[in-house]
């Protein structure tokens, strides 16, 4: 092969320097293409995340109030069975009872009637000092089932001076219909 003149090289030179050029003009606005899609995908994701963020919020205040009733009433929805819920609610009830000193007289259970969110109705007769009673009746909210008192009567025990007589009942609600939560 020949040697090239200078003019010769000058061409490749000129042609080089063009070709350089042109290829890092393409090159650099296919570069600056897809910068800007992974930019436009990125801003992308962070509105949805943004909008992720503001639909679980109301959701993260219930969790917590549920989380907070849940360990103030020491109730485990997930532990409850609809089957043996009255029966344990029903037993707790008594062992809270027994254990305050209360002397327990006859009990009743009988089923909900009615279209009402309690599954059953527990209603016991006891007898203790006014103290029993009261921590009794203050301990029926963290026996670990759901359950409202419904009605209470109180009458003096005239064969034993200084103790009153109790009737209670106490309905058991059935935990799968409490659709709302109450608002702490």
């Amino acid at each position: 092969m020949r040697p090239l003149a200078d003019r010769e090289k000058r061409t490749l030179r000129y042609a080089g320097i063009g070709i350089a050029i042109y290829l890092a003009l393409f090159g650099g606005l296919q570069i600056w293409k897809f910068l800007d899609r992974k930019r436009a995908e990125f801003r992308q994701l962070v509105t949805e995340a943004q909008q992720l963020r503001q639909n679980i919020q109301p959701y993260q205040n219930k969790v917590l109030i549920v989380k907070k009733m849940m360990d103030d009433f020491r109730l485990d929805p997930a532990k409850l069975k609809k089957e043996t819920v009255v029966s344990d609610a029903s037993a707790a009830i008594q062992k809270a009872a027994k254990s305050g000193g209360l002397q327990l007289g006859p009990i009743r259970e009988s089923p909900s009637h009615g279209a009402g969110k309690a599954l059953a109705t527990v209603q016991l007769e006891s007898s203790g000092s006014v103290p029993a009673v009261l921590t009794f009746l203050a301990s029926l909210n963290r026996i670990g089932f759901p359950v409202v008192v419904d009605a209470v009567q109180f009458t003096a025990d005239n064969s034993r001076p200084g103790q009153i007589k109790m009737n209670l009942t106490i309905l058991i609600l059935d935990f799968d219909q409490q659709k709302e939560i109450p608002h702490a």
